[in-house]
């Protein structure tokens, strides 16, 4: 966890200044931008190196290279520190889980701004240039700011495309797909980030590693008669996975069946009488480390699951067939390739894999 600490400068100047300062610069840059933009991925602009791109609906153009971005959530952190851009990042937010490993020492370099969802005062402290979300509800109404407040100050915003494309997040919950999620669409936030920050070949390099990791998972993986259930959290009220989001992806790529595969939400919040009378072959449990909701951590998840009488006679429990998994790999991200491996590794453990 990296220090939550501003970096020197060479001229300090209060808060309230360099706010003032982030909005003139914002007005300066919202009339450069008002020349026009291009449809292309990369365009003219008014300077050089500038990127304009559709995200979600939106036009965005970045002028030049970030060197001050802040992510709102995990998964686009993690995306960055796995191109090499800690040293352009001045803030991280919103952790489900502890850093992928093999980032520990690069997330140590940026500024955690906070735990969980930052305020808008905190995000502007940090002088972003660029902010990155992977989820609607962090950039909207109810979140740290709605996408307009920050382009207001001349700041370029970027959602994650696997949380808009082939998904409504109108309503209550956390949305229903219109459209099974591919990796695909992750493997585009990651060119499209890349692309941002002039790192294309390191984009392309992270993407060849995960499609190999993938294959090598699902290859001979065939469990076409092996259901399987996710839990992501609460006990009261337990989110478990829909059709069509990351688990799916996990789901489809080794041939296995979500018994919750008839919702379309995201994570429909089912009551335990309707889980036993599913009773998967599989449990993929979530493990995590954020304190939002009852029954966290998979030790807390498991504990329930046998001791309640609803679900203690289950199948998978009794056999303990469970897979835990962190946060990030049950969301659209880099890491729901762990997903699919550590899922993979555990139906052939216990000889569902076909």
């Amino acid at each position: 966890m990296g220090p939550d600490v501003e970096k020197a400068d060479t001229v300090h100047l209060s808060r309230p200044a360099r706010r003032s300062l982030l909005l003139l610069t914002g007005a300066l840059l919202l009339a450069a931008c008002g020349s026009g933009a291009g449809s292309s991925a990369k365009s003219a602009g008014s300077g050089a190196g500038a990127v304009t791109f559709d995200n979600c609906g939106r036009k965005v153009t970045v002028e030049a290279p970030p060197k001050r971005a802040v992510s709102l959530n995990q998964g686009t952190t993690e995306i960055l520190l796995s191109l090499g851009l800690a040293d352009r990042m001045a803030g991280t937010a919103t952790w489900t889980d502890p850093v992928m490993k093999g980032l520990e020492r690069a997330d140590a370099k940026v500024p955690r701004l906070a735990d969980d969802q930052p305020s808008f005062e905190r995000v502007l402290d940090a002088e972003p240039d660029f902010v990155a979300s992977s989820f609607a509800s962090t950039l909207g109404k109810g979140g740290v700011a709605t996408r307009e407040k920050f382009e207001e100050l001349g700041v370029p915003t970027y959602l994650s495309p696997a949380d808009c494309e082939g998904k409504d997040n109108s309503g209550d919950g956390d949305g229903s797909r219109t459209k099974l999620l591919a990796m695909e669409t992750v493997y585009r936030e990651v060119r499209e980030l890349a692309r941002v920050f002039g790192v294309e070949d390191r984009g392309e390099k992270l993407i060849a590693r995960l499609e190999s990791r993938i294959a090598q998972a699902a290859s001979g993986t065939r469990a076409g008669n092996t259901t399987v259930l996710y839990w992501f959290a609460s006990q009261e009220s337990p989110y478990m996975a829909g059709c069509c989001g990351a688990p799916g992806i996990i789901t489809n790529a080794l041939g296995a069946k979500n018994v919750f595969a008839d919702s379309t939400q995201e994570w429909p919040r089912i009551n335990w009488e309707t889980v036993a009378d599913r009773d998967p072959d599989v449990l993929v449990i979530g493990d995590l480390t954020r304190r939002s909701q009852t029954a966290e951590s998979a030790a807390k998840k498991i504990a329930f699951l046998e001791s309640n009488p609803a679900t203690k006679n289950m199948e998978a429990v009794r056999r303990k067939r469970y897979v835990l998994l962190s946060g990030q790999a049950m969301n659209p991200t880099i890491r729901t390739v762990e997903g699919v491996e550590k899922v993979a590794a555990a139906l052939r453990e216990h000889g569902l894999a076909g």
